[in-house]
């Protein structure tokens, strides 16, 4: 097993009214940078001391980006909520021709560029439901109109659902061969504006919970091919973990140990060096490809593939990217500058835990998680996955009060300003939800850390109202 060296002071040892002797293996463990089990994720679930898993995920969490936590400024992009699925845990979709239905033209979708543009925004978030009336050509012309009029502003689009759906309706998809579909798929969206992929559509990737819970959507490894084929064309993505329906604590556990191999993969692409005789955990398919040596980045002195990271040097090669402008000389008017370089991309960014909100679903039935459960999934989610920079509170579905407390339990990013979001909502909420920057700020600095922006890749932007550079 890889060891990184641990810090020359040691914090004290966990203490609290209901300490557990049971988390001091797990304690030794993260000091010494070593990848935890999925036993020693069990503990950390079942441990009535949550506030020294807390502790443990914050001194991971310090260890890898101290003193700061990250916002951007986005927006997001729904459209189209029709869809062929019927997912048990989604009040988002709609049928042809039911009340509330909306796909959006062409038209409607340049507005929302140029409006990215006056905001100054860094980002846009782009999914939607499976819609079957749509051609392929629908989603290429969606973003080159987007980079037509917000050329500078990121595009993370599609699901690896959506990825896989589109495949079909361009009828390139191959039920023995999903990677070779999706891969004409993503060439044809990069060429188009493709910047990287969000990380919807996960789950939890457990076979009876997909049967029980969304049995027509993609499974696990289609899922994981996705991605697998984005960071072989040089895509960054991200990935998320919907909990708190049917899913049990030993697959969430099994969840993250998916996860966390697959970015060894990725990671060992990249050039990043690890154990080849590292842990690998039971549990696991036999049929998922991962081979990758194990490879931690949460331990001290550890080197992150990100440019929030401690070097951008090592193992990641860089590469020039010119998009006629020059160095980080803002641009006026919300074009932004994306500098001349970059590290090579080709992994997950962030893993972001979503509670399930029950209402309006066809589990409403279910109570979903509380707040001591979502701060303890930040925490784990932190402590097993040692080889991802960054874990997000998604303060949409998390709330701003509980994003602060997530950032002293693991979690380093809050996302940004939003501006629209109605995929998932809490009840009572209405779907156009936004909220300012003096607000993201505010509640990164109430918690007692430096707010950061960031763009999509993680670098600092340096800001002049609406013009805005990233720090190469």
């Amino acid at each position: 097993m890889t060891t990184i060296d641990a810090p020359s002071v040691l914090p004290e040892p966990i203490s609290s009214g209901n300490f557990d002797p049971r988390l001091e293996p797990i304690r030794d463990k993260v000091l010494a940078g070593q990848r935890l089990s999925l036993d020693d994720g069990a503990v950390l679930y079942d441990t009535p001391d949550i506030w020294g898993v807390l502790d443990l995920a914050k001194l991971v969490r310090d260890r890898m980006h101290p003193g700061v936590a990250y916002y951007n400024i986005n927006r997001h992009l729904n459209y189209s909520n029709v869809c062929a699925l019927s997912c048990k845990f989604c009040e988002f979709y709609r049928k042809k021709g039911q009340d509330g239905e909306y796909t959006r033209d062409l038209e409607y979708i340049r507005e929302q560029g140029r409006k990215a543009v006056e905001s100054g925004a860094t980002e846009f978030h782009i999914v939607g439901g499976l819609n079957p009336y749509l051609p392929f050509e629908y989603y290429t012309d969606m973003l080159k109109a987007l980079r037509e009029v917000a050329p500078h502003v990121h595009l993370k689009a599609f699901t690896a659902v959506e990825l896989v759906h589109l495949a079909r309706i361009a009828k390139v998809y191959k039920r023995d061969d999903t990677k070779a579909g999706v891969r004409w798929v993503l060439e044809r969206l990069k060429d188009a504006g493709l910047g990287s992929l969000p990380g919807g559509g996960a789950e939890v990737f457990d076979e009876r919970v997909h049967k029980e819970a969304f049995k027509t959507k993609i499974g696990a490894h289609e899922w994981l091919d996705v991605h697998l084929v984005a960071h072989e064309l040089g895509l960054n993505s991200n990935c998320t973990m919907l909990y708190g329906h049917v899913d049990k604590i030993d697959e969430r556990i099994r969840h993250f140990e998916i996860l966390r191999r697959s970015q060894d993969q990725a990671l060992q692409r990249l050039g990043y060096e690890g154990d080849p005789d590292g842990y690998i955990a039971e549990g696991i398919p036999e049929s998922a490809p991962f081979d990758a040596p194990v490879i931690t980045l949460s331990g001290e002195g550890a080197i992150l593939p990100t440019p929030g990271g401690v070097d951008l040097q090592r193992a990641a090669t860089v590469r020039e990217r010119s998009l006629g402008e020059s160095g980080d000389t803002p641009l006026p008017h919300g074009r932004g500058s994306l500098g001349e370089s970059q590290v090579r991309g080709g992994y997950y960014q962030t893993l972001t835990p979503l509670p399930f909100f029950p209402d309006g679903s066809a589990l409403e039935n279910l109570p979903g998680p509380a707040g001591l459960e979502n701060l303890r999934t930040i925490a784990v989610a932190r402590l097993m996955l040692d080889n991802f920079p960054h874990i997000k509170a998604f303060w949409i579905m998390q709330t701003l009060p509980m994003a602060q407390l997530m950032l002293e339990a693991g979690a380093d990013d809050i996302d940004g300003t939003v501006v629209w979001y109605d995929i998932t909502k809490a009840v009572g909420e209405g779907t156009h939800q936004e909220t300012t920057v003096t607000d993201l700020q505010k509640a990164i600095e109430e918690a007692g850390y430096e707010p950061v922006e960031r763009d999509t890749l993680y670098r600092r932007v340096e800001r002049d109202g609406s013009a805005w550079s990233v720090r190469s």
